[in-house]
């Protein structure tokens, strides 16, 4: 069975910072892409980001240049460090692991709260 874990959520005031992480445990294939999505109240689940196996990263492009994925594959772990944070960035944040043969699989969620 595979679990994901997001951790790392909070309020935080608008132009602050917070590092939100996904560890998976479970039956866990060496490479799959790990991702970030959010959704705010009223609003449809929307991509963030995303990383490869390989390291390869893709971005919505309303966080580019602010937020940064990243991963270590000996731990299982995803990481999403979120830079400049505006108002707009309030919502729950969802991680998820798959690839073609397997998953996805979703972790639970993890509110962020951008407000001062």
């Amino acid at each position: 069975q595979v679990q994901l874990v997001e951790s790392g959520g909070g309020l935080v005031q608008p132009g602050g910072s917070l590092r939100l992480s996904c560890a998976a445990s479970g039956s866990i294939p060496s490479t799959n892409t790990m991702g970030w999505y959010r959704q705010a109240p009223g609003k449809q689940r929307e991509f963030v980001a995303a990383i490869t196996s390989g390291g390869s990263t893709n971005y919505a492009d309303s966080v580019k240049g602010r937020f940064t994925i990243s991963r270590d594959n000996a731990k299982n772990t995803s990481y999403l460090q979120m830079n400049s944070l505006k108002s707009e960035d309030t919502a729950v944040y969802y991680c998820n692991q798959w690839r073609i043969d397997w998953g996805p699989y979703w972790g639970q969620g993890t509110q962020v709260t951008v407000s001062s």
